[in-house]
């Protein structure tokens, strides 16, 4: 099989594990909020194939986002916010864990993987945040005063990010990072 065939064929499935990893990671909740899981093969697909295909996984999370219901909330608010804000965050959060790995990856492939663990997060967190502060901060004021917290940015900030990234961030250094560096080695076994 040539590599471009490996390619496509190792997007698809990436493409299917992000559908999957999304649908079934929505039960998942700590908070108000979903984790998502599904930067895990985003960014070992990005790691993978490249900057390109980081961007379409990450594409995919959000249109699997949108069509399973878990923006409902905020659907109801804001549908073309919600729409442009949920695309942009996924799409975004793969681009960047793969540039960033690829920038990375010759000098340490350790490093390379941690760095586009914590991207990824990161990238997807404050692409959400910056779609509530524009699309959101009315809605976000009432979750927030009917809370008992008058403060909406601290809200926005402690209840509906803080513990969520925290938790994301986490998962996702630790396991895209590992999964990452045993697939380089298999690479390399196979040379």
């Amino acid at each position: 099989m040539n590599s471009k065939t490996k390619k496509i064929v190792g997007v698809g499935l990436f493409t299917a594990i992000v559908v999957v990893l999304q649908l079934l990671g929505s039960f998942i909740k700590f908070g108000t909020f979903s984790i998502s899981l599904v930067l895990i093969p985003i960014i070992v697909g990005a790691a993978l194939y490249g900057i390109g295909a980081g961007a379409w996984l990450g594409l995919v999370f959000g249109v699997t986002v949108l069509l399973s219901g878990d923006a409902a909330a905020f659907l109801a608010v804001n549908p073309v916010g919600t729409v442009i804000t949920v695309l942009l965050k996924g799409a975004l959060a793969g681009l960047c864990a793969g540039a960033v790995y690829t920038l990375i990856e010759k000098k340490n492939s350790l490093g390379a993987a941690i760095c586009a663990g914590i991207t990824a997060p990161v990238v997807n967190t404050g692409i959400f945040a910056i779609g509530c502060l524009i699309f959101f901060m009315p809605t976000i004021s009432e979750w927030g005063k009917a809370a008992g917290v008058e403060d909406a940015g601290k809200f926005l900030i402690v209840g509906v990010i803080g513990l969520n990234f925290v938790i994301e961030l986490a998962i996702n250094l630790v396991l895209s990072t590992v999964i990452v560096k045993l697939v380089g080695l298999g690479k390399k076994e196979n040379r």
